[in-house]
């Protein structure tokens, strides 16, 4: 059964029912005898503008976000279709509330504010008929799974089975910013445990009562899940999400070449913050390959950016070695340098000579860097010496703070400004409201992924890839760094208003979907425009005439 179209089973309750098909009060008077709804609801008939009306009221009036997104949960747990249309007519005021930073909250009191099931649970209680489980899911015609294990939820860490609003979050920004069909979404926790000593001891905790698995097991439980999302959904596109850095590395490099894979926080934050910093430059007027970059945090997001400037670097004929040495890292005991010992794979080749510090002021002080890029989780850590210090050195420092939610941020919009004398290029992983500052107003630039997983998906999907592969990433920061404008730039943004996202979306799935059909890893054949093919497949929020 095509999801789109009703039959005989869905009429009377059952239809008002079905998120998917159910138009609340907008069924017209026709509808209404045609699917046995008449008695079911009021009289009137409301346009979608009267309803998108009521929703925006109901959601002003709550006194807090997390109730916001309860609210909007319920809408999309109805009626799919004006949750979308509210979300991508008011995309701004939207996003913080069903994602970061109002996701983190929701996670953490996940277990406390369940209310129905949304999304699919894989547990090791499922391992040897994962594939059989895999048809209970409704819609056949499934075609992107967002899956995490729950070990690293944004900056807030192990939340167990309770991050599944991660995934829930992610597909629906796919479907509002890049027109992904909401029954073409997928999302899926991996119920490995949790060490998440609070949780275990909740009677209300949704996962599985035990210590999180490690080692043959759940490698054998990850390979299922991927072997069996495969051939229950040929071809379907997997974005990891949220895995520790003892996994996330390992399996994106385990997968990345045999299935459409890739990691969010890896990829994604790589190719968002390299953007950032390519349309910096049109303010700073500096070059690229003349920046040097500070990395407070050196996991998955911090790696990732670094392996997408190499590359950025490497088109300009610098070697990755060479272009390696731009970018310095300082973790949790301290400068990235050579001379460490049992230093983690996927940092070892960005540990150069040098001296060794703690501090992080310190190291800016040694470096001299242009840029300093917070992805620690801890928030202050960019503190007004450290601020200062950039700014002594840079004219125009860019100062990234990108750790979510917001209440982890290295530091505030507010503070970057002042401590910098108006002086810094500001960027923050959630959103801040513009500062005023000496008669002038910044607009915080928001480096969220959301400008970049949605097109790579999208133009992945619509051309059928076989693989995600790196050089994507790297077009799609350069497409996303074109489409600043000189306004966002004046306005010290580095970044596109939200509410351009479904067309930044559009222009990365072009880019992404052109390297597809150059590089043959499809068997679809090119379409004679790429962009009017994609355009043709994107989402609108409109509701179907049943009569």
């Amino acid at each position: 059964m095509d999801d789109h179209v009703p039959s005989a089973i869905y009429r009377g309750v059952k239809i008002l029912h079905d998120p998917v098909r159910n138009k609340g009060t907008a069924y017209t008077e026709a509808e209404r005898d045609y699917l046995n709804l008449r008695g079911l609801l009021p009289p009137r008939v409301h346009s979608p503008a009267e309803q998108e009306l009521r929703v925006l009221n109901n959601v002003r009036a709550k006194p807090t976000d997390l109730e916001r997104y309860l609210y909007l949960v319920a809408l999309q747990d109805r009626n799919e279709t004006l949750f979308y249309r509210v979300i991508m007519n008011h995309i701004e005021e939207m996003m913080p509330i069903i994602y970061t930073p109002t996701v983190g909250k929701a996670c953490q009191e996940f277990q406390h504010i369940y209310r129905q099931p949304r999304g699919f649970y894989v547990s090791l209680q499922d391992k040897g008929r994962i594939r059989e489980i895999m048809q209970n899911w409704p819609h056949k015609n499934a075609r992107i799974i967002v899956v995490t294990d729950g070990e690293r939820i944004l900056g807030l860490g192990d939340l167990g089975a309770d991050g599944m609003g991660i995934p829930i979050g992610k597909l629906a920004l796919y479907t509002a910013c890049a027109g992904i069909h909401p029954t073409h979404c997928m999302p899926v926790m991996l119920d490995v445990g949790t060490n998440n000593e609070a949780l275990l001891n909740d009677p209300l905790y949704n996962g599985l009562e035990r210590k999180r698995l490690r080692g043959d097991e759940y490698n054998e439980l990850v390979d299922e899940f991927i072997t069996a999302a495969n051939e229950v959904f040929p071809g379907i596109l997997v974005q990891l999400e949220d895995f520790g850095n003892i996994n996330a590395f390992r399996l994106l490099d385990q997968y990345r070449n045999e299935v459409c894979l890739f990691n969010d926080d890896i990829q994604g934050t790589g190719a968002v913050a390299v953007a950032g910093i390519i349309a910096a430059m049109r303010i700073t007027g500096g070059n690229l390959e003349d920046q040097k970059i500070l990395f407070l945090g050196a996991g998955e997001a911090g790696i990732g950016i670094a392996d997408v400037f190499v590359a950025a670097l490497g088109e300009k004929g610098i070697p990755a070695d060479e272009a390696r040495k731009h970018c310095w890292f300082v973790d949790s005991k301290g400068l990235l340098v050579s001379s460490r010992e049992n230093l983690p794979a996927h940092k070892i080749p960005y540990a150069h000579d040098g001296e060794f510090t703690d501090s992080l002021l310190e190291a800016v002080k040694m470096l001299k860097p242009t840029v300093i890029l917070g992805l620690s989780g801890q928030p202050q850590t960019f503190t007004k010496e450290v601020v200062e210090a950039m700014a002594d050195i840079n004219e125009r420092p860019l100062i990234s703070a990108l750790s979510n939610p917001t209440s982890k941020a290295e530091c505030t919009a507010e503070q970057a400004y002042k401590w910098s004398k108006g002086r810094a290029i500001f960027a923050s992983g959630s959103p801040f409201d513009p500062v005023k500052y000496n008669n002038r107003t910044f607009v915080p630039g928001q480096g969220n992924n959301a400008y970049i997983f949605p097109g790579v998906g999208l133009g992945a999907i619509v051309s059928r890839s076989r693989v995600i592969t790196a050089d994507m990433f790297l077009a799609a920061a350069h497409s996303l760094a074109n489409l600043v404008t000189e306004d966002d730039l004046e306005r010290g943004r580095v970044y596109p208003p939200l509410s351009h996202i479904r067309e930044v979306s559009a222009h990365i799935a072009h880019d992404v979907a052109t390297i597809v059909y150059d590089k043959g890893y499809t068997d679809k054949e090119r379409p004679d425009d790429i962009m009017a093919d994609i355009r043709d497949y994107m989402y609108q929020p409109v509701y179907p005439h049943y009569a």
